[in-house]
């Protein structure tokens, strides 16, 4: 990673609670957090509610719990809806620095303008009428019932900085429109609560995608403006589908709530959000200490972040395989597996399984009752089995023991002797080492599937 900055740096990721967040929503998240963690500074989570219409308690409530689920605990907790005052105090101040004007066009004058410059050959950006308006013709728009929107009047020059990212970058503020802050009811678009918040609690580094780029050729003259410090920009890549497809609410598969449904463990959709488009391989990383001494914001690259939801499937099943007992002891209790025995269950199932919840089956498997799968051809290796059953306890060696008796007995070995035993014990074709269930099956229960009962 980078050096560590002095003072410890304070980062924030500030969704809209307008809906769920999902696998993309994930990655400036946790690049964020895992920056500040590894060097010894503070997560904020700011909610961007100023949007009144479509901001919701239940989605505010849902990232919380969805981070939480990632293992993002914030430091810090805000709502724009709390701060709108600080807002009215900056837009005042624009205003008075002759920087935030009042608009008075509709939506359709507007397009019809930019339709007009486009047929001229002309950039479609604000012409700044609205900075000829006298005040008589204010006065006229007010008395037919408009209400301005404010623009901010940017500074037509290149604003460059140091990106954590990308190295040297910068916009060309000319070739922007003034931006939209305040809409005409009043309410707040994204760009100045953000500077205002930022600027006020003391961000030290705004690390997001780089669709934001823009953006922030924006945002640092409004830092200018208000004479506030100016923090670190970072822009990575964003996270797109395998076909380049931007990721947006409206994937509810790819929700995190969704993938926290299908059984995926958080530390895999974490190491995929953050390792896809960097330098580090894609692979199971299951300490939140570990992944954040592999994010190194410099060696991200320049690519789109393409990813395979499928690669999800991998990357669950590798961290189940090696998942130690002690994790996953809450989880197989609340699936039926009694303690006793649990253990070595998990121990014998976990390589054949891609999710936690799919050892339930292979309890069941244990458990009973099965129906034993018996074929008239391997009647002689059934029979033999049942013979030479040993006496319990039984242990790991039991099963080796025993199909030495049986193949003894009947000249069988390989996939003709075990696969006969296999499907009289667990009536499926396939699964773990039966070394590790038989003792967990248990003398009784395997005595009467080899006589074919269900057991």
């Amino acid at each position: 990673m980078t050096a560590p900055t002095s003072p410890a740096p304070l980062v924030r990721f500030a969704p809209s609670p307008t809906g769920y967040l999902h696998i993309g929503n994930a990655r400036p998240a946790l690049i964020n957090a895992l920056f500040a963690r590894a060097r010894g500074g503070r997560f904020l989570l700011r909610l961007d509610d100023t949007d009144r219409e479509r901001s919701t308690a239940a989605f505010a409530e849902a990232i919380e719990e969805d981070l939480g689920w990632l293992g993002i605990v914030p430091d810090l907790f805000a709502r724009q809806s709390d701060r709108v005052a600080l807002y009215d105090a900056a837009a005042e101040r624009l205003r008075a620095a002759g920087r935030l004007y009042p608009c008075y066009e509709t939506a359709e004058e507007l397009e019809r303008r930019r339709k007009r410059q486009l047929g001229r050959g002309l950039p479609p950006i604000y012409d700044r009428a609205a900075l000829s308006l006298t005040p008589e013709q204010r006065a006229a728009y007010e008395a037919e019932g408009r209400r301005p929107h404010w623009r901010f009047k940017l500074d037509h020059r290149n604003v460059g900085w140091n990106d954590l990212v990308r190295g040297p970058a910068h916009v060309d503020c000319a070739s922007l429109s003034d931006p939209v802050l305040i809409r005409a009811d009043g309410s707040y678009l994204y760009t100045l609560p953000s500077v205002v918040d930022d600027a006020e609690m003391g961000i030290t580094h705004v690390i997001r995608g780089e669709d934001h780029v823009t953006n922030t050729g924006v945002q640092v003259q409004i830092f200018e403006a208000l004479g506030a410090p100016v923090p670190v920009f970072g822009h990575h890549n964003l996270l797109t589908t395998a076909d380049g497809e931007g990721l947006s609410k409206r994937l509810g598969h790819l929700s995190l709530r969704s993938l926290r449904a299908a059984g995926y463990e958080p530390a895999a959709v974490r190491a995929l959000a953050v390792l896809t488009g960097s330098a580090e391989a894609v692979r199971p990383v299951a300490s939140l200490d570990e992944l954040a001494g592999l994010v190194d914001l410099a060696h991200i690259s320049r690519a789109p972040a393409r990813f395979d939801p499928h690669e999800l499937d991998g990357l669950n099943a590798r961290l189940i395989h090696a998942m130690p007992y002690a994790e996953a002891a809450d989880r197989l209790a609340a699936l039926g597996v009694p303690a006793e025995g649990a253990e070595p269950f998990w121990l014998a199932v976990r390589a054949n399984l891609g999710r936690v919840a799919e050892a339930a089956a292979w309890w069941r498997v244990v458990a009973g009752p099965v129906e034993p799968v018996r074929a008239e051809a391997d009647a002689e290796v059934t029979e033999a089995a049942a013979a030479t059953l040993p006496p319990e306890p039984w242990g790991p060696e039991t099963w080796k023991v025993w199909t030495a008796a049986v193949r003894e007995r009947t000249g069988r070995k390989g996939k003709a002797l075990f696969m006969p035993l296999r499907l009289a014990l667990t009536g499926l074709d396939h699964g773990p080492d039966l070394a590790g269930l038989l003792p967990l099956i248990g003398r009784e229960r395997a005595a009467r599937r080899l006589a074919g009962e269900t057991a």
